[in-house]
């Protein structure tokens, strides 16, 4: 089995656990203002754990969950199990299972699996980005004021303070703004020409590593400011590389 093959299989495995327990009573492992984490995240990505370690056993896995495998191999692969946690407990059918792989430290692959519509994206570096296997491309807009804006508000104070004066500020240019809950399905509108950015002040590696292949490949383009003090943390601008904006951050 293909690194894509295993990480598409992972995906639907995942992705599978999680419309079993869509609508139903969930176990709230831990809850904060702003987010929440379930029992089911980590049961989601115990599942694609032992799937990819069956298959590559020598291999990394470095999750929002935890770690896994052997931490000293070139070759990593970096979940989320499920991105849009809070949509799902909500009952908004608008999250994903991430999945992608990295070989001494540059992405070479990337899925992003939406569950509940059953669309899968898939990247290999090089390689075309596809939708359930037809290829996709970043949006033409070249207006601000045409374009759809998705801005990310974070958890922090700061974030969230930083994010509400984007969304003003975007609000009053482009044609609509969306807070969407999910940034890899976010960055995966974005290559399918669906949004045309995503903003957002403080994100995690493992909710755009995939995405951030997928838009590149699709012809977008992605900035990422580490963030001082933090490891794998990044404030994002990622977009079809058209519309200017700079008049928004």
């Amino acid at each position: 089995m293909t690194h894509l093959d295993t990480a598409i299989s992972a995906c639907r495995a995942a992705g599978q656990l999680l419309r079993d327990h869509f609508g139903t009573d969930l176990s709230i492992d831990a809850a904060e203002h702003h987010d929440v984490k379930l029992a089911l995240d980590r049961e989601s990505q115990d599942l694609i754990t032992d799937i990819i370690l069956k298959a590559f056993p020598d291999h990394a896995i470095y999750g929002e969950e935890g770690i896994a495998g052997n931490q000293d191999s070139p070759l990593e692969w970096i979940v989320d199990p499920i991105d849009g946690t809070v949509n799902f407990l909500y009952g908004i059918p608008h999250f994903c299972i991430s999945i992608a792989l990295r070989e001494n430290g540059e992405i070479i692959l990337g899925t992003i699996y939406d569950p509940m519509v059953n669309e899968l994206w898939t990247i290999e570096k090089g390689g075309k980005p596809l939708l359930n296997g037809r290829e996709i491309n970043a949006s033409p807009r070249t207006k601000l004021e045409e374009s759809i804006i998705f801005v990310g508000c974070g958890k922090t104070e700061d974030a969230l303070a930083t994010g509400i004066k984007r969304f003003e500020r975007a609000s009053l240019k482009a044609r609509k703004m969306r807070m969407m809950g999910s940034a890899a399905l976010g960055m995966a509108y974005i290559a399918s020409g669906r949004l045309d950015a995503y903003i957002e002040s403080r994100i995690s590696l493992w909710d755009i590593a995939a995405g951030k292949l997928l838009v590149e490949a699709a012809g977008g383009k992605v900035d990422l400011t580490p963030l001082p003090g933090t490891e794998d943390a990044w404030s994002i601008v990622a977009s079809n590389g058209k519309i200017p904006l700079h008049e928004i951050l």
